[in-house]
């Protein structure tokens, strides 16, 4: 059985962790890294979509715009303003087969960073760090920015804990991949770098090549076209 912490946290982020006081980072339990995933519930159709279109392929997002409003709102900033093009996958915490998270955004450039947002925990907004969820990564609660995860296999670990001592308010999900969650796992079985680091972070999750986003834009939700009628039998009258 793996005994891993999982953080989300981006530590050693250059000048944007240099300008904050990092907080000891949240004790996360692991679940079992070989537990079958919950069922996805099926994502509302009036939730915003978003496509991101990688070097590795596309996936698509649904994002909770009502239960994780100050959050998923980030995120759409982000790709409105086209500040996710030319990004990277730069993260890869590969804890077991199928089990971790890839992690993209700014990078902790402050630069390219907009203003920290109020967290909103799990037990908030009801959205769960089951896999194929999407989150943001922070230090301390209200620290989040550019920092953005993806979850493969179910972690309970990450939401929020009232149970626990100090910071035990979690991390912020706020959507999930609703299409294209092959290409999350392609990405997520990319060799890693064993020796190469973030500013001295992270080693051993770095990508040996580079997954880029090539373009995050919303999209609109497909439409279900109605079903045909059955036509009515011969000699069957109504």
């Amino acid at each position: 059985m793996v005994r891993s912490t999982i953080t989300l946290a981006l530590m050693g982020g250059g000048a944007l962790a240099a300008a904050q006081t990092p907080p000891q980072p949240v004790p996360l339990a692991t679940p079992l890294p070989f537990a079958t995933p919950a069922p996805a519930p099926t994502p509302d159709p009036s939730l915003p979509r978003v496509a991101i279109d990688t070097s590795e392929g596309r996936f698509v997002l649904a994002l909770e715009t009502k239960k994780a409003p100050v959050t998923a709102a980030n995120f759409l900033r982000y790709v409105d303003q086209k500040r996710l093009d030319g990004r990277r996958v730069y993260r890869v915490s590969h804890v077991a087969d199928r089990f971790g998270f890839i992690q993209f955004g700014m990078n902790g450039d402050p630069k390219l960073s907009l203003p920290p947002i109020k967290h909103e925990p799990t037990t908030q907004t009801g959205v769960k760090h089951l896999e194929g969820a999407i989150s943001t990564a922070r230090l301390g609660p209200g620290t989040a920015r550019g920092e953005f995860t993806i979850m493969v296999g179910d972690q309970p670990g990450l939401d929020a804990d009232p149970s626990k001592a100090g910071d035990n308010l979690g991390y912020a999900a706020f959507g999930r991949v609703v299409e294209g969650f092959d290409v999350v796992l392609r990405i997520f079985d990319k060799p890693i770098n064993p020796t190469a680091t973030i500013r001295g972070s992270f080693k051993g999750e770095v990508p040996a090549a580079p997954v880029r986003i090539l373009t995050a834009r919303r999209v609109k939700v497909p439409t279900i076209p109605p079903r045909p009628l059955t036509p009515a039998k011969a000699g069957v009258s109504h």
